[in-house]
C-alpha cells in the first residue's frame, strides 16, 4: 500500500466521527488535490478546497482569514493542517472558527488524525500479513511436496519448513482481527517460530515449532486460558515431522472436538473419544432416537443422569449434588427405566445411556 493511498474516504469519515465526538467546530478532511473526501457539513464533501492545496504543496499550516474567503476558492475562516505520515503529506485537516480561538489546539488535532492514520495503517497491515499467512498455511496442508514458490513464502513469512511442527486448534466465542494481535503478544514466542492464523469459524490456529515439554506447553496454555475474556475451548495435536504436517493438523482437529469449554485437550490422551468421532452423525442420531425417543424432552430426567454420570455413577453423590432425597433418585432411575426399556444393573444398557446422553448433548451444541 503507498503512503499516499493510506488516506481513505472510509478513514477520512471515520476520523470526522472521532473528533466530532470532543470538539463542536465544523471539520474537513482532503487529499492532497485539495478536493474534500470528508466533512461534518455533508454538502462540501466532493468540493474543491484551494486553501488545503496549498498548505499540502508547501507542507505547512495555513490560516485563513475572512478576506481569504474571496480570494480562495471553497474555503472558510479557520485554520488548515498538513497530515504526515511516513514524513509524506498525505492530506489536510480543516478546522472552521476564528483563528485566535482554534490555534490553541489546532497542533493536537493534527497528532490526534495522524494517530488514527497510523493505527488504521498498521491494522490493514497485520490483516494482510494475516490473511497471507492464512492462504500459506492452506497451500501447505495441502501440498504433496514443497514447491519453489512454497518455499519462498516459508521464507517471506520467516516459517522454517524443515522445523518439527505441533498444531493447537483455539476455537473463541467470537473472533475479531484483534484476538490475532492479542494471542501474538499474550503468546510471546522468543524463538518468532510460532504463529496465529484464524482459520474456520471463531477458530484460530496456532502453529508450534514444538520446543516445549507437554507440561510447559500445558502451562503457557492455561495461563492464555485465563487471559482471554471469552469460553475458550484448544484442541492439541502431536509433535509431527515437517513432511507429516496434514496429520498434526487432522490431530489437533480430533482433539478440539472433544474439548468442552476452557478446557485443553491433547490428542494422544483421547481414549473413548479417539472412537466415537469415527461414528457418522446419522447413527449417532439414530442411537439417540432408539434410546432416548421418550424422554429427550424430559429435563428433569435428562438433568438427573447427567449429573449420575458426572459423580461416577454414585446414588449418595448424585443426590447430594442435585439437592434431592435418596428416594427420589431411585424414583427417577424407575421412571428412566419404564420411558426407555433399559436396565440400569445391566452394564451393556448403562453405557448405552452414556452414550445416547452424550451424542445428545454434542447434537444440541451444534
Amino acid at each position: 500500500m503507498g503512503v499516499f493511498r493510506v488516506l481513505s474516504t472510509f478513514l477520512a469519515k471515520k476520523i470526522i466521527d472521532e473528533v466530532k465526538k470532543f470538539l463542536n467546530e465544523d471539520l474537513i478532511i482532503t487529499g492532497v488535490d485539495g478536493i474534500i473526501m470528508a466533512s461534518s457539513d455533508d454538502s462540501r464533501v466532493g468540493t474543491f478546497h484551494e486553501g488545503a492545496l496549498v498548505c499540502a504543496a508547501e507542507r505547512r499550516k495555513m490560516i485563513i482569514y475572512k478576506e481569504d474567503e474571496q480570494r480562495l476558492k471553497g474555503v472558510r475562516n479557520g485554520l488548515n493542517l498538513p497530515i504526515f505520515f511516513l514524513d509524506n503529506v498525505i492530506g489536510v485537516i480543516g478546522i472552521t472558527g476564528e483563528p485566535d480561538r482554534i490555534l490553541p489546539y489546532g497542533e493536537l488535532l493534527r497528532k490526534m488524525t495522524e494517530l488514527l492514520v497510523q493505527e488504521s495503517y498498521y491494522s490493514e497491515q497485520l490483516q494482510w500479513r494475516s490473511r497471507g499467512l492464512e492462504a500459506f498455511v492452506y497451500d501447505w496442508l495441502q501440498a504433496d511436496s514443497w514447491s519453489r514458490d512454497l518455499m519462498k513464502r516459508a521464507e517471506f513469512f520467516n516459517i522454517d519448513l524443515t522445523a518439527k511442527r505441533q498444531f493447537i486448534f483455539i476455537q473463541l466465542e467470537e473472533f475479531i482481527y484483534n484476538s490475532m494481535a492479542e494471542l501474538t503478544r499474550f503468546w510471546d514466542d522468543p524463538r518468532e517460530q510460532d504463529f496465529f492464523i484464524h482459520h474456520g469459524n471463531n477458530r484460530v490456529l496456532l502453529i508450534h515449532s514444538a520446543y516445549f515439554e507437554k507440561e510447559t506447553l500445558t502451562y503457557k496454555l492455561e495461563r492464555l486460558l485465563s487471559f482471554m475474556n471469552t469460553p475458550v475451548r484448544i484442541g492439541i495435536g502431536r509433535i509431527v515431522e515437517s513432511t507429516d504436517v496434514a496429520a498434526g493438523y487432522a490431530q489437533a482437529e480430533r482433539a478440539l472436538a472433544a474439548a468442552a469449554p476452557n478446557t485443553i485437550v491433547f490428542e494422544e490422551d483421547l481414549r473413548l473419544d479417539y472412537c466415537l468421532q469415527d461414528i457418522n452423525p446419522d447413527t449417532r442420531d439414530e442411537f439417540v432416537k432408539r434410546i432416548l425417543q421418550n424422554v429427550r424432552n424430559n429435563k428433569e430426567l435428562l438433568d438427573t443422569f447427567h449429573m449420575f454420570f458426572k459423580q461416577n455413577m454414585s446414588l449418595k453423590a448424585t443426590a447430594g449434588a442435585l439437592q434431592i432425597h435418596i428416594n427420589t433418585l431411585h424414583y427417577r432411575m424407575k421412571k428412566i427405566e419404564m420411558f426407555t426399556g433399559l436396565d440400569l444393573k445391566h452394564f451393556p444398557d448403562i453405557v448405552s445411556l452414556y452414550l445416547a446422553l452424550r451424542f445428545l448433548d454434542e447434537h444440541t451444541k451444534k
